[in-house]
C-alpha cells in the first residue's frame, strides 16, 4: 500500500515592510580616526546594498531613517555633508533604481530641505511612482511626534469647518491622516549599532512591529545580517495581543 504523500512545509513569509534605523555612521569613523562625514558616506554603500537584498527577498516596503528632525541640531558641517551625499545618493542611484521597478517616497518636512534638494526628490518620486517591486521610503527631516501633531492638526480643522464629526475620527481614519498613508505598518524596525530605542521613529505606526537591535554599526551592515534580521522575524509569533492559540 502507498503511503500518502507529504505536503511541502512553506517557509515562513518574509516580512512585508522593514524600516532601519541606520545608526552608528560617526562611531564607526570615529573608531579610525576620520572624520564623521566619511563614516556617512561609508553608510551609503551599505543603503546600497540593503536596497538590492530586499529585492532579492521578496519585501515590498523598506523604510530608511536617514535625517530625523533632531538631526538639524548637529553642526552644520556635518548636516551640510549630509546633505550633500543625499544629492549624490539620488543622482548616481536613480537611473537603477528605476530600471529594478523601485518606487522612492519621501516622508518628512520639506519645508526645512534646500530647494534643490526638493527638486531633486520630487522628480525621483515622479519618475518611480508607477514601479511596484519595492517601494523605498526615505524618512529625511522626520520626527514621529510631529507627524502625529500634524495629523491631529488636520483632524481638528475638519471639525472646526464641520466636515467631520469627532466621533468618525478612527485608528483608520487618523492613520489615513499621517504621512505613511497608503503604506502598511512596519512589520520589523531594525536599529543597528546597539542601541535599543526608536528615536521618534514611527512612534504610531510601529505599534506592532517586531523590534531587532543589531549591535553593528551601520557601515558594517551586510545582506547577510539583514537575511539573519529576517529569519529571526520569520521565527517569532505575531499575536497582536491574542493569545495565540
Amino acid at each position: 500500500m502507498s503511503q500518502p504523500i507529504a505536503s511541502p512545509v512553506l517557509a515562513p513569509a518574509p516580512p512585508r515592510h522593514v524600516a532601519i534605523i541606520m545608526d552608528g555612521n560617526g562611531r564607526w569613523a570615529k573608531a579610525r580616526g576620520l572624520p564623521r562625514n566619511l563614516g556617512h558616506r561609508q553608510g551609503v554603500d551599505a543603503v546600497r546594498e540593503v536596497v538590492r537584498t530586499c529585492r532579492r527577498l521578496g519585501i515590498e516596503y523598506l523604510t530608511l531613517y536617514a535625517f530625523s528632525s533632531e538631526n538639524w541640531k548637529r553642526p552644520e558641517s556635518e548636516v551640510n555633508g549630509l546633505m550633500e551625499l543625499l544629492r549624490l545618493y539620488i543622482r548616481r542611484e536613480l537611473d537603477e533604481l528605476a530600471r529594478n521597478d523601485v518606487c522612492i517616497r519621501m516622508i518628512g518636512d520639506r519645508s526645512r530641505l534646500a530647494p534643490d534638494i526638493v527638486e531633486l526628490i520630487t522628480e525621483a518620486e515622479a519618475k518611480t511612482q508607477n514601479n511596484h517591486t519595492l517601494t523605498l521610503v526615505i524618512a529625511l527631516s522626520y520626527g514621529g511626534q510631529d507627524e502625529i501633531v500634524e495629523a491631529c492638526r488636520r483632524l481638528a480643522e475638519q471639525v472646526a469647518a464641520g466636515k467631520l464629526s469627532p466621533q468618525d475620527i478612527t485608528t483608520t481614519s487618523f492613520a489615513n491622516h499621517l504621512q505613511t498613508a497608503g503604506i502598511p505598518d512596519p512589520d520589523m524596525i531594525i536599529r543597528t549599532s546597539g542601541e535599543q530605542r526608536l528615536s521618534n521613529f514611527l512612534i504610531w505606526q510601529s505599534a506592532y512591529s517586531e523590534l531587532i537591535f543589531v549591535d553593528k554599526l551601520w557601515p558594517d551592515f551586510s545582506s547577510q545580517d539583514l537575511a539573519a534580521a529576517v529569519e529571526e522575524f520569520q521565527r517569532r509569533e505575531r499575536r497582536y495581543g491574542g493569545s495565540g492559540e
